[in-house]
């Protein structure tokens, strides 16, 4: 388990080194990263217990399965290529805020506690633990909106803050009511989930996902967010709601089939009404900000769909993380480079910034499953969608917002790289700003051709 200890050399040292920090912050993620795909090929499972408390809490520990590796690799990976990326956009960003450089050490101390605990969610085998680094994710991702987002940001951070908690209080009272039905909050002890408790943590997870209705604070969080935050937000953060999901329903699915068909459906009407929103936003951010909450309705509709569903989840979870990750930084370069954010203003800029161009491209490729890792989960939905619901109504409102995504894809690469040229000057990117997303990109287009590992670990995902 060497590698849930890594990033606390980051978490200690790139604070210290400070304007260097991205580099240390890159290596020890980078490493973390390879050890979990070695654990995900190899099928390894462990435990690591820190501590026992009374029942109806008990043993506090970590614990890795396929479900761990595979969400965790996504993070690691991410974190990495985010914090390489940071150093460039965040020295541009103090500058604009009239910092200097030695604000490197409060962005890194708060980057990667917010990078450690989503990690260490992934890994925790007590419901307890889970919630606790649920919150360290919240307060620290809520911390960065809060020093160095952009417009009313203190504003946003704590509409930001207020909804999220929302989403945790709920989660936790459903914790608890579990906790006593089994007198135990290990997950792999659990053995059922009141209804009521099923009820609360579902609710809690629409709001952070977030399903539509509950989705307010998501294009505000986004579009005020420093780049490299939201290219962890909502590659990551938000998607770890279907992980919790997920691990419950590995537990007690009877909520979910007892409510197979209106989940269904509302996860349909989430893609399908955000997806049409994207074409009335102007801010860049915004418009990638309502694509997630679209995305997001594809793991509302997969965790209805049985064991196929399941996988769809879990590959969903990391073609979106790639696919996002990839475009709220080409969104932070465009900034960084050129200042704009507004599509009026924007066309032709793949002219201009060619790298940036074709790095979104895949980007969005992973997004609308085009040869990529997300043509892998767009298929487990459509299967999973025939085999529970068969070849009717349901399959095609699937392929539906399968086909709105290619065309907001479509739509955002015409009206941002090529559209009518605006007559910007070609500039120079820094390597820092393009380097990690071709990195993202090729590894989505590679996984789609060496899926075996991942689609062999799933394998034993559904008790």
């Amino acid at each position: 388990m060497i590698e849930l200890f890594i990033p606390v050399i980051a978490l200690i040292l790139a604070p210290i080194f400070r304007v260097r920090g991205h580099w240390i912050t890159f290596v020890a993620y980078v490493a973390t990263s390879a050890i979990v795909f070695f654990r995900i090929v190899s099928g390894e499972v462990y435990y690591l217990k820190i501590a026992k408390l009374p029942d109806p809490i008990g043993y506090i520990y970590l614990f890795g399965d396929s479900v761990s590796h595979i969400f965790g690799f996504t993070i690691a990976l991410v974190s990495a290529l985010v914090a390489l990326y940071s150093h460039p956009y965040m020295s541009h960003r103090f500058e604009e805020m009239g910092l200097s450089s030695k604000e490197f050490g409060r962005y890194w101390v708060l980057y990667n506690s917010y990078t450690y605990s989503m990690l260490l969610l992934v890994y925790s085998g007590n419901l307890l633990l889970l919630y606790t680094f649920l919150e360290i994710s919240l307060v620290t991702s809520f911390l960065l909106i809060h020093y160095y987002g952009y417009g009313n940001r203190r504003w946003v951070s704590m509409l930001y803050f207020v909804w999220t908690h929302v989403a945790g209080v709920l989660a936790l009272l459903g914790f608890i009511l579990i906790g006593f039905e089994n007198n135990t909050l290990l997950i792999p002890l659990l053995k059922s989930i009141p209804t009521l408790a099923w009820l609360l943590v579902f609710l809690g997870m629409i709001v952070k996902l977030p399903g539509l209705g509950f989705h307010i604070w998501l294009p505000y969080a986004h579009a005020e967010a420093p780049t490299p935050v939201s290219a962890l937000l909502s590659p990551l953060t938000v998607g770890l709601a279907g992980y919790i999901l997920l691990r419950l329903y590995e537990i007690d699915p009877s909520f979910i089939l007892s409510h197979r068909t209106a989940i269904f459906i509302y996860g349909f009407l989430t893609s399908f009404v955000a997806g049409l929103l994207v074409f009335r936003q102007k801010d860049l951010k915004r418009l990638l900000a309502y694509s997630t909450v679209s995305q997001m309705g594809y793991i509302l509709m997969a965790i209805c769909l049985g064991t196929y569903g399941v996988f769809g989840v879990i590959v969903q979870y990391v073609s979106h993380a790639f696919g996002k990750a990839i475009l709220f930084m080409s969104a932070g370069s465009i900034i960084a480079v050129y200042g704009l954010r507004n599509l009026d203003d924007m066309g032709g800029l793949h002219e201009q910034i060619p790298q940036i161009a074709n790095a979104s491209l895949i980007g969005f490729m992973n997004l609308s499953g085009v040869l990529t890792v997300g043509l892998l989960g767009e298929f487990f939905i459509l299967r999973g969608v025939l085999e529970v619901f068969g070849l009717g109504r349901m399959a095609i409102l699937v392929v539906l917002v399968f086909i709105l995504s290619g065309l907001y894809s479509f739509y955002t690469m015409k009206n941002v790289f090529y559209g009518k040229p605006k007559g910007y000057e070609v500039k120079r990117v820094p390597k820092c700003l393009t380097v990690p997303l071709f990195v993202i990109g090729v590894l989505s287009i590679a996984l789609l051709f060496y899926a075996d590992p991942i689609v062999k670990a799933m394998m034993g995902v559904v008790r």
